[in-house]
């Protein structure tokens, strides 16, 4: 993650934003990016950059708003059949497991299932397509579509944000903190070993004074 930051840092903020979207976007469609991973680097870069908060956030949930119903008119035409071949193609995220545990999901809450689904890798990725596949009303799904990717967005972003403020925030003043007592550390050390070192001198000139004396 540390190279996608640093690569990220080279970009001027419009791209930041175009990324951060098409990448949800992509993902939100049903192909495994790291959308999440995407986003968390850009919220860290609107800490130490230009890059806007508000913008980061945007570009997210308009690209998991727009990805996801792009995924949804995929499964709908597709249906089931296109994403049990996208899961012999793709078995490490749409196996048969994966699949089974998506439609578990949806059984279980039903169009809920796209809203929390924004906040799971697994249905992050299945939930528009497996969303049209199942037949799901349109308007329910982009209710909890857009509900979750606004949501899941923000509050990822300014979560982010807001801790990463406050740590680069400690951190500075901690440097400070530590750069003060280190300075006091080494001056109180060095006052010290001159001072041990002042008394063993003269510990050795009383040695030597006292022995000319105890000569007979």
């Amino acid at each position: 993650m540390h190279h996608i930051e640093v690569w990220m840092g080279t970009l001027s903020p419009i791209w930041v934003y175009l990324l951060v979207g098409a990448v949800i976007g992509i993902e939100s469609m049903g192909v495994p990016l790291p959308g999440e991973i995407a986003l968390v680097t850009a919220s860290l870069l609107a800490v130490t950059t230009s890059v806007s908060p508000w913008l980061v956030a945007s570009a997210a949930a308009a690209g998991a708003i727009v990805g996801d119903s792009i995924g949804y008119v995929i499964g709908r035409r597709g249906g089931r059949a296109l994403l049990e071949r996208l899961g012999r193609r793709f078995p490490k995220h749409f196996g048969p497991e994966h699949l089974a545990k998506a439609e578990r999901a949806f059984q279980r809450w039903g169009v809920w299932a796209v809203f929390f689904g924004r906040f799971i890798a697994l249905l992050r990725i299945l939930a528009g397509p497996l969303a049209g596949a199942l037949r799901v009303p349109y308007a329910k799904f982009l209710a909890a579509n857009a509900a979750g990717g606004i949501v899941w967005s923000f509050g990822t972003v300014f979560a982010i944000y807001t801790v990463g403020q406050v740590a680069e925030k400690w951190l500075k003043d901690f440097s400070w903190v530590a750069l003060a007592l280190a300075v006091v550390a080494g001056l109180a050390s060095t006052l010290y070993l001159r001072r041990k070192a002042a008394a063993e001198a003269r510990a050795q000139r009383a040695e030597a004074e006292k022995e000319p004396a105890a000569t007979p």
